[in-house]
């Protein structure tokens, strides 16, 4: 369901606003256009998944056909109330910037590392972190971590610099100007920083897992560091209001998540060297080998504008294959992490193997040059563009125990 303020270009909360687009909505659901699921459903199932059945599809395209009719309004379903347009209900914290971030409309993509500082009552845990981009028609991704203060220390987080955009900057030198390091004379200079917490794409929903999976312990004094946040070009200036949620929970910490990456800027290799010469469609493969078992909780595979396939898969050291994902067309626009709907089981000694095609032809529609160029993924330095190419595929998992292809991963919401 779309609903106002979210990335979709229109609302879809009423009878009213699914009249005034009913042809389009035909049009959409019988091409499979919308609702938007890049993943094979035929080869691996997800929680969440989208999509209409053959009989959904044609029902709607009758009730287009019949002049769209309303049916008997008294049976209609009230509309949702969305708190704050978050997918989870109501959150326990909210955490607003202490300044506007101020895009500038010359068409040009932006980069900054922005410090969002909280002080809550007391230590808790933290169950669901959800990044609500306001101009989200611009924010493409967001990566972020967990800094906790030391009560017993000395700090001045809340204050110092809280928007940089100097991306060749040295980073202690961010960090020192936005007052991150403790006050005190004391080792160490830095507080406890938990990485990855906080993230976001189009599309992007955060997981929420059973009670015994996950969860951050959120201080009493402390900050979000988003360390990357990506704004796409924009030709007119905007300001961008956007803010994170928090949702607290009393079960302790079990199983902490842990997040491992590959491709770009990850742990394994891309093999050919990551270079799409013009005028090629070119395939790469990463792979990586598990060394102690695992449970693989969610995937989020990722690449650029020319991205034209995804498909990873696992293969155990018997020959058996483990489906993970296959998108058959790569959408730009819709990139999620999936949630297995039970914990994958990698026995030690699997082989975790990726495949990523890139068109970069004229004939590609979504070619971000004319002529093309040569594209490949930057220096590693200074923050990625959307014109260059990433080939990613990130994966969440917790050690393996007796019984967690059992574990229903489902969302609690």
């Amino acid at each position: 369901m779309s609903s106002p303020g979210q990335s979709g270009p229109f609302s879809l909360l009423s009878y009213a606003d699914a009249v005034k687009k009913a042809k389009q909505i035909k049009f959409v659901t019988k091409t499979k256009y919308m609702p938007p699921w890049p993943a094979d459903a035929n080869y691996t199932h997800f929680v969440g998944e989208r999509g209409l059945t053959d009989e959904q599809i044609k029902q709607i395209s009758d009730w287009v056909d019949s002049n769209a009719s309303r049916g008997d309004s008294t049976k209609e379903i009230a509309a949702p109330v969305f708190e704050n347009i978050s997918f989870f209900g109501k959150p326990d914290l909210v955490i607003k910037a202490q300044k506007a971030v101020e895009i500038k409309g010359n068409g040009t993509d932006a980069f900054l590392i922005l410090k969002f500082p909280y002080e809550i009552d007391k230590d808790t845990i933290a169950d669901i972190i959800e990044f609500v981009p306001h101009q989200r028609k611009l924010v493409h991704h967001v990566n972020g971590h967990l800094i906790s203060y030391d009560e017993k220390r000395q700090f001045n987080y809340m204050s110092g610099e809280n928007i940089h955009s100097d991306t060749k900057a040295q980073l202690l030198d961010v960090y020192k100007n936005m007052h991150i390091p403790y006050t005190d004379k004391l080792q160490p200079n830095f507080p406890t920083l938990t990485p990855n917490t906080v993230y976001y794409l189009p599309g992007y929903i955060p997981p929420a897992y059973p009670s015994e999976i996950g969860g951050y312990r959120l201080k009493k004094n402390g900050a979000f560091l988003l360390n990357n946040i990506h704004y796409g070009p924009s030709n007119k200036d905007l300001l961008d209001l956007s803010y994170i949620n928090v949702f607290f929970r009393k079960d302790p910490i079990k199983r902490p998540i842990i997040e491992k990456q590959l491709g770009t800027f990850g742990v394994s290799q891309i093999e050919p060297e990551f270079i799409i010469p013009p005028n090629q469609v070119k395939t790469f493969h990463t792979q990586a080998t598990i060394e102690k078992p695992i449970s693989m909780l969610s995937i989020n595979p990722h690449m650029h504008l020319i991205g034209k396939t995804f498909w990873a898969f696992a293969l155990r050291s018997n020959g058996d294959t483990i489906p993970l994902i296959k998108i058959n067309k790569w959408d730009f626009k819709w990139q999620y992490y999936y949630t297995f709907k039970h914990p994958v089981k990698l026995e030690a000694g699997t082989t975790i193997h990726v495949y990523g095609t890139f068109d970069n032809t004229k004939e590609n529609p979504f070619n971000p040059f004319s002529p093309p160029q040569t594209i490949t993924q930057g220096n590693g330095v200074e923050s990625m563009k959307t014109t260059e190419e990433m080939f990613q595929f990130i994966f969440t998992f917790v050690p393996y125990k007796d019984g967690d292809e059992k574990i229903d991963l489902e969302r609690r919401y």
